[in-house]
């Protein structure tokens, strides 16, 4: 089998995603000139070059699984779904291309100009889009490996259960008045939705008052602000939208002289790896990314080899990492 894109980013000491974004002349992510040059001088090195053109003229589609990441920040989860969707494939000589929807470039236009073997959708397609790709024998899947288009109107199952398994954790204080800690970025607000809406639900189950909702931007003194604003209103435990927003809200704590979980519990979600070099190291909810990344390519080798049988669904693989800020 020749140079792939997982070599290319194992000699240059780099990630799966980060080659790609060089190599497909991404702009407006955080790569440093120096790495860009040193991705470019290794595949250069390596004797890689991207075989889609070739492919696509032997059998009608390429080697490439073209995933579509709407206008969202790109932080530790999607970065880690990516490298090890990439990883999985690579040994079947299968590369990832990501394009983010920031860009101005209709999808139509891309998927025709890569003619990939399957779209990865991080958000529901255009019915239109949806129906062309289909008829064009391209597979078509969601993040969670779902080939119908879920109804973006209605909660999602796997973000209402990340809310319970945070309430679940701060609703043994006594007493346990909950905060949400919401996203100051609105293009995360069809998460943290859902999110919130977990959380909600669960106070009610568990005859909890209603979350009090305060938006956290990423400043400890903006922080200290809603820890303050929480407290006057009796709040003793927290679920963040995240982990950052958590970190966020540690760092409100301490600025305001007080402890954490004695004063105030804190809950987020991810599980970055900043989350356990926390003071205290971070609880969180895990959402098993690797799991999830390796159904997705099992699905898209399934499709590769006409395979009548589909790899089983591993479920949201969502679960409570236990640390001591909760």
């Amino acid at each position: 089998m020749g140079i792939t894109s997982a070599d290319v980013a194992r000699e240059s000491g780099v990630s799966r995603t980060t080659v790609s974004y060089v190599l497909t002349g991404r702009e407006g992510v955080n790569i440093s000139e120096e790495t860009r040059r040193r991705v470019r001088d290794t595949a250069v090195r390596l004797g890689y070059a991207p075989s889609a053109a070739a492919r696509a003229l032997r059998t009608g589609r390429s080697d490439l699984v073209l995933c579509i990441l709407p206008d969202w920040p790109v932080g530790p989860v999607i970065e880690t779904l990516l490298d090890e969707l990439a990883d999985e494939l690579s040994g079947r000589g299968l590369s990832v291309l990501v394009h983010h929807g920031r860009g101005s470039r209709p999808l139509n236009d891309l998927w025709r100009a890569v003619t990939p073997r399957a779209v990865i959708g991080f958000a529901p397609f255009d019915e239109d889009d949806l129906l062309a790709m289909r008829q064009a024998g391209i597979q078509v899947l969601g993040t969670l490996g779902e080939e119908h288009q879920p109804d973006p109107a209605l909660p999602a199952e796997s973000q209402l259960e990340i809310g319970a398994l945070q309430v679940g954790r701060l609703a043994g204080r006594d007493p346990a008045r909950i905060g949400y800690a919401w996203p100051t970025d609105p293009r995360l607000e069809v998460f943290a939705r859902d999110r919130l809406l977990g959380v909600q639900r669960a106070c009610t189950e568990l005859g909890l008052a209603a979350p009090v909702v305060l938006p956290v931007a990423l400043d400890a003194h903006a922080a200290a602000a809603c820890v303050r604003e929480w407290r006057g209103q009796g709040v003793t435990a927290v679920a963040a939208y995240n982990d950052d927003v958590a970190l966020a809200v540690l760092a409100g704590i301490r600025a305001m002289g007080l402890s954490c979980p004695g004063d105030c519990a804190v809950v987020g979600v991810d599980d970055v790896p900043a989350a356990r070099l926390a003071a205290p190291p971070l609880t969180t909810v895990s959402q098993s990314i690797e799991v999830q990344a390796r159904y997705l390519a099992a699905l898209v080798l399934a499709d590769l080899d006409d395979s009548m049988v589909k790899p089983e669904h591993p479920g949201h693989g969502l679960r409570l990492v236990e640390r001591d800020s909760a």
